[in-house]
């Protein structure tokens, strides 16, 4: 097991190693080579080797990560001769590491320094996506309160919304919204959406957004009028995801977006706050 003080010194050099080529970091294999503690070039050729190799196995394109170069080095006394060395993305960096002497310390620090990097990455994707679903939940909310002072026009009270939206429900999920609160495990005091998943989301924000243009451009009234356009709607929107293989009520619940955007805007909160006071 490696120390603290051994951890903080290969993570210095690790990072000191670091380079940018066209606006990507990258390592040089040479300096790698030592950093990974093979004294001998030939030795770490084989497993550069490996690491291409799988890299082909996922369908990368190994040129984009492991880009041939030479360099010029001193020999002694002035001289100098032309050497071929790789420059390799982090991406490449962390096959190698995979593919090495899992024996060599440095290879198993490699191997969780690429792979925190990595992880990294993967925490940025999902963050995205819950950013989106965070989004598209609070344009539902706007379409819903356009649709309820449409409908309010038009002589629907709140009852008579929550019949049409309930409806609705029924038509995109075939449950109505009580079944749905059930299946999903969503408490009796908050809306369904808080707990669907972006697609249903979205589903439910498109419908609603047509029977709020189509109330207007047909000019209905009335609770049976707009509840047959909603429903309708609501059937269309249906149609479509299950012919792309999207079943609405089969679909997974997601985490209560409420807890989702707390947890997005305490980050922000925090990296404003580290920029504010990097020390």
């Amino acid at each position: 097991m490696l120390k603290t003080n051994e951890i903080k010194e290969l993570f210095r050099r690790f990072e000191e190693a670091v380079a940018e080529c066209n606006g990507v970091e990258c390592w040089s294999a040479r300096e790698l080579q030592k950093l990974l503690g093979y004294s001998l070039w030939q030795n770490f050729e084989k497993v550069l080797a490996k690491a291409k190799n799988a890299c082909e196995k996922v369908d990368e394109t190994v040129e984009n990560h492991f880009i041939d170069v030479n360099k010029m080095v001193e020999i002694g006394s002035g001289a100098r001769k032309q050497i071929k060395d790789t420059l390799l993305t982090r991406y490449a960096c962390y096959l190698i590491a995979q593919n090495g002497d899992s024996q060599k310390s440095q290879i198993a620090f490699a191997q969780t320094y690429f792979a925190v990097q990595t992880r990294r990455s993967e925490l940025i994707e999902q963050r995205l996506l819950e950013t989106e679903r965070v989004e598209a939940r609070a344009k539902l909310r706007e379409t819903e309160k356009l649709l309820s002072g449409v409908l309010y026009e038009r002589g629907v009270d709140d009852k008579g919304f929550a019949i049409i939206r309930s409806k609705g429900d029924k038509a995109l999920f075939r449950l109505d919204t009580a079944q749905l609160k059930r299946k999903f495990g969503v408490p009796d005091n908050r809306p369904v959406a808080d707990f669907l998943p972006t697609v249903s989301i979205k589903a439910k924000d498109f419908a609603t957004a047509m029977t709020a243009e189509n109330v207007q451009t047909k000019d209905l009234s009335g609770v049976p009028a707009i509840e047959k356009e909603h429903v309708e709607n609501n059937l269309g929107v249906r149609k479509i995801m299950i012919e792309r293989g999207l079943v609405p009520e089969n679909l997974p619940s997601a985490e209560d977006v409420k807890k989702v955007e707390r947890r997005l805007d305490t980050e922000k909160g925090k990296a404003l706050s580290k920029k504010m006071h990097p020390n």
